[in-house]
C-alpha cells in the first residue's frame, strides 16, 4: 500500500483523507455525523483518465467541500466522473449521488431493490415518517419517543437531496470499475438490495456495509420492507464465505483482510443475541420495546440510536418468531413476545 493521507481543517469543515491501494483503488474518507464520523468513499480511475466514485456519502456543506478538495488535490475536475455507483441506499452511502449528478452529468448506478427502498424512505410521497412511529408504538414504545421519529428521519432530507436518475445494476453481469470487471453480489438484511463487489484475480471485495471491520452492521425490521432482515443478513452472509477475499474494503474504518473469520464472528453474534432474546422471554412476555431496553441498555443516546435499536432488536425477534421458539400476542393494540418453550 502507498498511502497520500491528508487532513486540513477550514475553520470547522473536516477534510478528507486519501490513501491509494493496489489496484488502483483510492479510498476517499468523507466526514459525516456522530457516532461513525467517518465513511469510505472509493475512486477507481480508469486507463483513460474518467473516474468511478462507489459511495459518495451524505449530502453536507462538510461533505460538498470535502469532495471539492478531493478533486483539487488529484487534479481532476466533475467532467471526468463519468459513474457513481452507490451500495445501497442509506443516507451516508446514497446521499450526495444526485448532487454530484447535477455536476458532472454521470450516470448513478445502484441495484433496483436498493432503489425501491430509497423510495420508501426519502422518495414523494415516502410514508416511512408515518408507519414507523406507528409501527414502533405497536411494539410497545412510548410516546415521548414516537412522537420524535417523525422530524427525526425528516431530518435526512437535507442528506439525499436532489435524488438521482438512476441505472440499475444487473447482478448476473460483470460491472465494469476502473479497468478492472467486477461481480456485484447482492446481499441483504443490512439494506435490501445492498451491493458488493469482487474481482476475481486479486481477491479484492469492495463490501459496503454487508460486513464492518469492528462493529456488526445494523439490521433493522421496518414497515414496507424485508420481513424477515435477519434471516436475509444470515442467509447472504454465508453466500458471501464462498468467496476467496484477500482484502476487503468496507464503508466504514479501514480496509481489512480475514474476510472469513469476520463473517464467522458476524453469525455468532448473532445466534448469541438470539439466545439472549430467547432466555429474557424465558421470564415472561415483554414487548420490543422492553427487550430493547435491556438488550441495549446504556448503549442508547437519543432518537437515532433508539430507532436503530429498536429496530435491530424486532430483527431478532421476528427470526425466532420463524424459528418457531416465540409467538406475538397483541393485546390492547400492543404486541408482546412470549416464550414457547
Amino acid at each position: 500500500m502507498t498511502a497520500g493521507k491528508r487532513e486540513q481543517d477550514v475553520g470547522v469543515l473536516r477534510m478528507a483523507d486519501i490513501t491509494s491501494w493496489e489496484g488502483n483503488i483510492l479510498q476517499v474518507s468523507i466526514p459525516m455525523m456522530p457516532p461513525l464520523r467517518r465513511v469510505n468513499s472509493y475512486v477507481l480511475p480508469d486507463k483513460t483518465g474518467k473516474l468511478t466514485i462507489i459511495d459518495p456519502g451524505p449530502r453536507t456543506l462538510e461533505s460538498e467541500k470535502a469532495w471539492e478538495g478531493v478533486l483539487q488535490e488529484l487534479g481532476i475536475s466533475w467532467s471526468r466522473v463519468r459513474n457513481i455507483v452507490v451500495t445501497h441506499h442509506h443516507p451516508d452511502h446514497y446521499g450526495l449521488a444526485g448532487w454530484m449528478q447535477t455536476r458532472c452529468g454521470c450516470t448513478v448506478w445502484m441495484s433496483e431493490r436498493s432503489h425501491v427502498e430509497a423510495r420508501l424512505m426519502w422518495g414523494e410521497g415516502a410514508g416511512m415518517d408515518e408507519a414507523l412511529p406507528v409501527f414502533f408504538a405497536r411494539h410497545g414504545m412510548p410516546e415521548r419517543w414516537t412522537s420524535q421519529i417523525r422530524e427525526h428521519l425528516d431530518s435526512f432530507l437535507p442528506q439525499v437531496s436532489p435524488q438521482p436518475e438512476v441505472s440499475f445494476i444487473d447482478v448476473n453481469v460483470p460491472f465494469h470499475m476502473g479497468d478492472r470487471e467486477w461481480l456485484p453480489l447482492e446481499t441483504g438484511g443490512h439494506a435490501p438490495g445492498h451491493l458488493s463487489f469482487y474481482h476475481k484475480d486479486s481477491g479484492q471485495m469492495l463490501c459496503g456495509d454487508a460486513v464492518l471491520p469492528l462493529i456488526s452492521p445494523n439490521v433493522s425490521l421496518l414497515p414496507g420492507s424485508d420481513p424477515q432482515p435477519l434471516l436475509t443478513f444470515m442467509e447472504d452472509l454465508r453466500k458471501l464465505l464462498h468467496y476467496s477475499v484477500s482484502l476487503a474494503f468496507p464503508g466504514h474504518r479501514e480496509p481489512f483482510s480475514g474476510f472469513t473469520a469476520r463473517i464467522e464472528a458476524l453469525l455468532r453474534h448473532h445466534e448469541e443475541r438470539l439466545e439472549t432474546v430467547e432466555a429474557l422471554l424465558s421470564e415472561g412476555p415483554l414487548t420490543g420495546y422492553e427487550l430493547c431496553e435491556v438488550l441495549f441498555r446504556g448503549r442508547v443516546d437519543g432518537i437515532h440510536q433508539l430507532r436503530f435499536a429498536m429496530s435491530e432488536t424486532l430483527a431478532h425477534a421476528a427470526e425466532l418468531v420463524r424459528r418457531g421458539h416465540v409467538k406475538e400476542l397483541e393485546s390492547g393494540g400492543i404486541i408482546r413476545y412470549h416464550n414457547l418453550d
